[in-house]
């Protein structure tokens, strides 16, 4: 057993009671928190395998990034000016793109997704894309923690629902007892690129694997359009009456997720991951937060890809949430900063099932941690801030100079432990090269 001492200036729990622990210490014990408190309260004649002082440093729990593709790392900067929230205005643009990619490309996309993750304080990340059994693996080599959707495309087509749900079906085989990695569904879109007869199909392979969905829902009104004329309902009334809502779902964006609907969602696994950044850039606006918030539905925060983004930095993320809704609603108190902090981690956790292993610091929990320096340019007067207002708004993930998941060091004093990210990103660059070649041709 490893037996870790790490202490602090600040130790920022974001647990139900909000403890903040100044000058505080934690110890990890293999890959568990077993003691957070006052380093005046630490017996001085402890023996620790390791003790890490961090000094001026904000620890807090490890970010969870609820909505991403990550080896759209390989996309950015090439659709500028265009939305990806409609079918022709996917199809026209990434779907161009990925026509031309190949199995070779997936991994180093995936690898610069997970080091620009790690160096912005994200120890957890839900994604969602084709090309899984390439993706994995370099997820698994990074040491991040992950819930990974396979994406369902087959737009009512008989030959590919066979081929994507038995590859489906095989790559959550793979992943049944990963330390790190979990296996979900991905059906792309339910209603406009996955039909019904595979929504059947795909609810049989949730049951089997006891996994959940991971959906993008609501990016417009072509689910609710399509539901209303061919059942009378909404898409939410629909999935209900199919019995989806008995499973996890992710619902990404949910920008037109329709009011009458939250008292349905509301007690049900069903979380609405609010990505701003991501609406704004695709001109298609941002999920109704407050009214989520009221109703009581958990949310989460996501970045997107990084092809609309175009940044996975979360803190980034949290400002924006934070300025678009006193925007919105000419009100500079819209939603509280303690509120935002708990999408990006909390909310996260939540809608994957594991707040009870992540999302906060507590002891019994997973050893998934972050720490900021409190030396960097954002923080003075240190004395004058308030924390949550300072992580939503002063800082940005480039503050963050250590992380940890599981009990081990990803990123530690500014340094990489986990990859050689000029490595990974000379491999996306030559990479990127031929698909521009391929383009070309």
């Amino acid at each position: 057993m490893s037996c870790k001492l790490i202490t602090s200036d600040v130790v920022l729990c974001l647990d139900a009671d909000d403890h903040i622990y100044k000058n505080g210490y934690m110890v990890v014990e293999d890959d568990r928190i077993t003691e957070i408190g006052y380093q005046k309260d630490l017996d001085s004649r402890r023996k620790f395998d390791e003790t890490v002082e961090l000094g001026p440093r904000l620890v807090m729990p490890g970010l969870v990034n609820a909505h991403t593709h990550s080896p759209m790392t390989l996309f950015r900067g090439h659709v500028e000016g265009h939305t990806l929230f409609t079918l022709d205005g996917w199809f026209n643009t990434i779907r161009v793109l990925e026509m031309k990619i190949d199995s070779e490309m997936i991994g180093p996309g995936v690898a610069v997704s997970c080091a620009e993750m790690i160096r912005t304080g994200t120890t957890t990340f839900v994604d969602q894309y084709f090309w899984m059994d390439h993706i994995y693996p370099e997820v698994r080599k990074s040491g991040l923690r992950a819930v990974l959707a396979y994406g369902i495309v087959e737009l009512g087509e008989e030959t590919a629902r066979k081929r994507e749900l038995a590859a489906a079906a095989a790559f959550l085989e793979s992943l049944q007892d990963d330390p790190l990695l979990t296996g979900w569904l991905g059906p792309h879109a339910f209603f406009v690129d996955n039909s019904e007869t595979a929504m059947g199909l795909e609810k049989e392979l949730a049951d089997k694997y006891k996994v959940g969905f991971h959906t993008h829902f609501a990016t417009g009104q072509e689910e609710n359009d399509y539901c209303r004329e061919h059942y009378g309902i909404t898409a939410i009334q629909q999935l209900n009456k199919m019995g989806f809502l008995e499973y996890p779902i992710i619902a990404a964006h949910s920008i037109g997720i329709p009011l009458e609907d939250l008292d349905t969602v509301k007690d049900k696994p069903f979380t609405a991951v609010f990505a701003p950044s991501s609406g704004m850039r695709n001109a298609a606006g941002i999920a109704p937060l407050n009214a989520l918030r009221a109703a009581g539905v958990n949310v989460a925060l996501g970045t997107d890809n990084v092809t609309n983004n175009n940044s996975y930095d979360m803190f980034k993320e949290m400002a924006i949430t934070g300025k678009i809704m006193a925007l919105l609603e000419r009100n500079a108190d819209a939603i509280p900063t303690r509120y935002i902090l708990d999408m990006a981690t909390m909310g996260g956790a939540r809608a994957i099932g594991m707040e009870k292993e992540i999302g906060s610091l507590e002891t019994g929990k997973k050893a998934d941690l972050i720490a900021l320096d409190l030396n960097e340019i954002g923080w003075a007067p240190f004395g004058g801030q308030d924390f949550y207002a300072a992580l939503v708004y002063a800082v940005s993930g480039y503050h963050v100079r250590d992380v940890m998941v599981n009990g081990n060091w990803l990123f530690r004093d500014n340094d990489w432990t986990s990859m050689d990210y000029l490595k990974v990103r000379g491999e996306l660059e030559a990479k990127h090269d031929e698909l521009m070649r391929r383009i070309k041709e």
